[in-house]
Formats: C-alpha cells, structure tokens, sequence
C-alpha cells in the first residue's frame, strides 16, 4: 500500500501525469523548465509493454502523390503512420515519441499544427530538427514514432 501511496503522489505532483496507469507516464518535472510546445520531456514505459517502431513516414498519399503544402503533407506523414499503427493493433493514442524533420524553420508551424491536433495533453515526447533535405526534392515533413501498448 505504501508504494501505492507514493505512486499517487508522484503522478499527483505538479507536471507529472499518467495516460495509462499500468503502461506509460509522462514526465514532466517541475524543477525544469516547461516544454516549449505540446510535448513531454520524457516518457515513461513499463517492463513487458509492446513497442512498435515506425520508419520515418513522408508527406506521399497512397497513389504516390506528394502534396505541395507542409500542413498536407504532414497530414499524410500521421496517416500513414496511423496505418502503420492498426497494422500492429495500435492507435494514435499509442504513441510515446515522436521524431519529426522538416526542411526549412517556415514548415515547423504547419507540422506542429497538424502534431498538436492529433496529440492532445499529456502529449508524447517529441523532437523537432529542421534538415537540410530528403531523398527527393519535393518533401518538406518526414516523421516517425514509437509506440507502446
């Protein structure tokens, strides 16, 4: 009971919160600074969960078109990793971290538009890089994730 009791508390103090009990808590510790965005700082997974890793996904639909607009094709990044996700019986709601890349600092909004959207509050860990380009010309976003359940 006692270890119970101070579980409680540590998911009770301040920024820490806990999305699935038994699976995963998100760090957020009060003696750093906040996120400057919707993410954590840290994720923590339970021993024995089932962890899924995604490749890092392009802004390409499935005929094989790329749309012009960063905000498309992050879109298209999340849906594909989506697909990727029930494939291997898991959701958005899955996902621990994220790492996303974009091609030039005007593209880090739309991304974060659509990311904020799909991942509310406590949001996964998450890393931004803004990259010098892709494997071809015409992508702005590329993003992967890893998941828990």
């Amino acid at each position: 009971m006692a270890d119970e009791n101070a579980a409680n508390r540590e998911i009770n103090n301040g920024r820490i919160y806990m999305m699935n009990k038994e699976l995963f808590k998100h760090l957020l510790p009060e003696d750093m600074p906040a996120p400057f965005a919707a993410y954590s700082h840290g994720v923590k997974v339970a021993a024995g969960a089932e962890l899924l890793f995604t490749s890092g996904q392009l802004g390409i639909d499935e005929n094989g078109k790329v749309p012009e607009g960063a905000l498309e094709q992050a879109e298209f990044c999340f849906e594909n990793i989506r697909k990727i996700l029930v494939a291997g019986g898991m959701d958005l709601s899955n996902v621990i971290r994220i790492n996303a890349y974009v091609t030039d600092r005007q593209y880090m909004k739309p991304y974060m538009e659509i990311r904020d959207r799909l991942f509310p509050q406590p949001a996964p860990a998450s890393t931004l890089m803004i990259v010098s380009g892709f494997t071809r010309e015409e992508f702005k976003v590329e993003v992967e994730v890893v998941a828990a359940k």
